[in-house]
């Protein structure tokens, strides 16, 4: 990682579900949030959700923590999902047409995109895409507490 000043943050976030989309499985979010050498993890369960819902509510839950956009923010993640939204300015197209996606069904997850817009837009977060499980040290920290919370904490 590189250090980029003193007004700097980096959140690497995670998502993990178990039976994902079946009634009665388990999902688990993460996320390690590093500033000024200091190292903050975060993580939770939830009930009858999927994958996707819990790599957006990674990146919700640790943008949420954040007290001050006095700052400039790193998000990281191994989520095609969040990634190609942000990058190719999917979410711009959604709300243009109603939130309906290309396919004119309505756009999954909303309510939790339009909470990740609101705080991407809030403190100019910057989406970086990271390759999951290749050895970068803070994605593999955040898969590994969310499969833990998952595992545990539900």
């Amino acid at each position: 990682m590189t250090s980029l000043g003193h007004n700097y943050i980096h959140i690497y976030s995670d998502g993990a579900c178990s039976g994902n989309q079946l009634k009665g499985n388990k999902g688990g979010w993460a996320a390690v949030m590093i500033s000024n050498n200091k190292k903050k993890e975060i993580s939770g369960c939830e009930c009858n959700t999927t994958n996707q819902r819990m790599e957006l509510t990674a990146a919700i839950k640790a943008l949420e923590t954040l007290k001050s956009n006095n700052f400039e923010v790193r998000l990281y993640t191994d989520s095609a999902y969040i990634t190609n939204c942000f990058n190719e300015k999917w979410y711009i197209k959604w709300k243009k047409n109603g939130w309906l996606n290309s396919n004119r069904q309505p756009v999954k997850n909303r309510d939790l995109w339009e909470r990740l817009i609101e705080l991407v837009d809030k403190f100019n977060v910057k989406i970086l895409k990271v390759k999951g499980h290749s050895g970068d040290e803070y994605n593999e920290r955040a898969d590994k507490l969310a499969k833990d919370v998952l595992m545990n904490g539900c």
